[in-house]
């Protein structure tokens, strides 16, 4: 549904209402996340990075670290960055709209989802959510500019980190760092300029993708809008560019086994296939989204209009299970690790549809409207 015919009410969004896309896209995008996020449940930041670091014992292991490597690293931590920038554009419209001063309520909920990502830090040193935050200003900032002005400062931000990663790379062997909880198993040393430049250039990725979020929805792309061709040719052109960038990364790591010496050069691969995986990723769901519905895509959108309630969730089960009640187990490897993510999916496929059949949010997604509009807000369906 075009994102232009949706009904002016200062209520909660109407179900007839909803651009389902944008919904079937993040329930995606927040299932994708967990297959890489689980591995530093348990394993720790190195492991996500170095399939050489924890975790790869068998085959099999190697098989799920490699697939992850390619199909997944990035690539829905993409999905969601993109979908943030749409996401706020589409707040500041719905806000104008109704008459609201938009500009000045998208900073408040970009302030609460500030400490909603900090607190979020305090139990799994892996939050995005700061990292949204503060881009948001920068996208409030220059929300005026025309679409295509917005994708190519997102381009150019995004293609930043590549310099950053090649400066990291140089940090790193020029002071002979040990990279200790980057690329190897240790705590991360917050004395290292490397880990500072690591920092910025996964911040400029997700700036410059949030950026490329807002024009795309303002062109109409993720409400599904364009000619079917549109999102074919986008599909097959991602993932013939976008794929083979990501395996190249993942040959060039493991021809030099694995080495610090390549431990940020070698990524740029995958990061240069980022933008292209993602759209391709998008324009299939989106061409899915325009299907019949189906049970399975009905959930996955509920998931979606959860994608906040269901991400906390994931890091508190994490933390729970594969950081606490297993992290002295050894048989717990990247196998295992994939059949833990196979059991939340199911459970957040379950449990997102059972609790939107009863009310209109997800918990998470309501307290923070509440605390955005500053006034009590429906929860329960009439």
């Amino acid at each position: 549904m075009s994102a232009h015919s949706q009904t002016v009410d200062p209520g909660p969004v109407r179900e007839s209402a909803r651009v389902t896309s944008l919904d079937l896209i993040r329930g995606v995008a927040v299932l994708g996340i967990l297959m890489m996020n689980a591995v530093s449940f348990k394993f720790g930041p190195a492991p996500y990075f170095n399939l050489s670091a924890g975790g790869s014992e068998t085959w099999l292991d190697w098989s799920v670290g490699i697939f992850g490597e390619i199909f997944v690293d990035q690539k829905f931590m993409g999905l969601f960055s993109l979908l943030f920038g749409a996401g706020m554009i589409l707040f500041i419209d719905r806000a104008g709209s109704r008459g609201r001063r938009a500009v000045r309520l998208n900073l408040w909920r970009n302030a609460l989802l500030l400490l909603i990502g900090v607190l979020h830090g305090l139990l799994w040193y892996g939050d995005v959510l700061t990292v949204y935050a503060v881009s948001s200003l920068f996208l409030i900032a220059l929300r005026k500019l025309p679409d295509r002005a917005l994708i190519s400062l997102g381009v150019v931000a995004f293609a930043l980190s590549v310099p950053c990663a090649l400066l990291a790379q140089y940090i790193a062997d020029t002071t002979d760092s040990s990279l200790s909880g980057l690329w190897t198993q240790g705590e991360i040393s917050t004395q290292e300029f490397v880990g500072l430049t690591f920092l910025l250039g996964y911040f400029l990725r997700a700036l410059g993708l949030i950026l490329i979020g807002a024009g795309l929805y303002r062109m109409g792309f993720m409400n599904g809008g364009l000619p079917e061709s549109t999102y074919r040719l986008t599909a097959v052109i991602g993932l013939a560019v976008g794929l083979p960038l990501a395996a190249a990364g993942v040959i060039i790591t493991a021809v030099n086994d694995y080495s610090p010496d390549v431990a940020f050069i070698g990524q740029i691969p995958n990061t240069l296939g980022t933008i292209p995986a993602s759209l391709a990723y998008m324009s299939l769901i989106i061409l899915w989204n325009n299907r019949a519905d189906n049970r399975l895509k009905c959930r996955l959108r509920a998931v979606g209009r959860m994608a906040l309630t269901n991400y906390l969730a994931q890091t508190v089960i994490g933390v729970l299970v594969l950081t606490t009640l297993l992290a002295d187990v050894d048989f717990v490897n990247r196998g295992a690790v994939l059949l833990f993510v196979f059991a939340v999916w199911a459970m957040q496929l379950w449990w997102s549809q059972v609790w939107l059949s009863r009310f209109l949010f997800g918990p998470a997604e309501w307290l923070w409207r509440v605390a955005t509009y500053r006034s009590g807000q429906p929860l329960r369906r009439r």
